[in-house]
């Protein structure tokens, strides 16, 4: 038994910080009403995005 108990474990975590990221910068945006904001939004979808691809490269190569 390893100590990693998913090997998706990385891909998921990419997934829940662009999320995260992504939250916090429309939040921040909302708020401030600043422009700048809005790159922290498009990186945390991008981040997002290549969690989820990552994710399913993993899944398409027999992982449960």
């Amino acid at each position: 038994m390893s100590a990693n108990t998913s090997p998706r474990g990385g891909a998921l975590l990419l997934v829940m910080a662009g999320a995260l990221a992504a939250m916090t910068g429309t939040t921040a945006v909302f708020i401030t009403h600043e422009h700048a904001w809005r790159y922290l939004v498009a990186t945390g979808c991008f981040v997002q995005f290549l969690g989820w691809m990552l994710h399913n490269r993993r899944r398409k190569d027999g992982a449960r």
